[in-house]
């Protein structure tokens, strides 16, 4: 049975489900790169939603390659449409970021990046998440990541176009 959505979730319920698409990303450090991903929002009845993403490298034949990033977290809607993010990544990196909700659209900034000593050095991150433009009676979810990282100032890494599957 499906737990009833908290009502401090309104404003986010348009992330809710599994999102699968592709990508491409890019950095100074980095030659371009294409990474199909799905992400899945979930909750179970608390003020919160639980989050993961997965991807994988695309190959120039266009066949799914080597896994890639993976995230899990939380997202948490606070009053006057404000959220709080945290994540979590396999390769020692822990963010934190704040933002806020409006017309099916969300928009966050660091405020927290801590690290392992091994972890690679990442310094900020801006993300964007929100619903495109209707297509065939669907919209699809669309995001765009930002990252400070490896002495490179805040710039453009990763964007993906997503489509509800579940």
């Amino acid at each position: 049975m499906e737990p009833q959505l908290h009502p401090d979730l309104e404003p986010l319920k348009f992330l809710l489900g599994t999102w699968e698409g592709a990508g491409v990303g890019d950095y100074p450090t980095i030659k371009e790169f294409r990474f199909g991903q799905e992400i899945s929002f979930t909750h179970n009845g608390k003020p919160f939603l639980i989050y993961s993403s997965r991807s994988w490298f695309i190959e120039d034949d266009g066949s799914l390659g080597r896994p890639l990033a993976t995230e899990t977290g939380y997202w948490r809607p606070q009053p006057d449409n404000q959220v709080e993010v945290t994540l979590a990544h396999p390769t020692g990196i822990i963010e934190i970021y704040v933002g806020n909700v409006a017309f099916n659209r969300v928009e966050l900034l660091t405020d927290v990046v801590a690290r392992t000593t091994t972890a690679k050095e990442v310094t900020g991150g801006k993300r964007l998440y929100g619903l495109m433009p209707e297509k065939d009676g669907k919209r699809d979810l669309g995001w765009v990541y930002e990252m400070a990282a490896v002495g490179e100032p805040l710039q453009s890494h990763l964007s993906a176009q997503l489509k509800k599957v579940a």
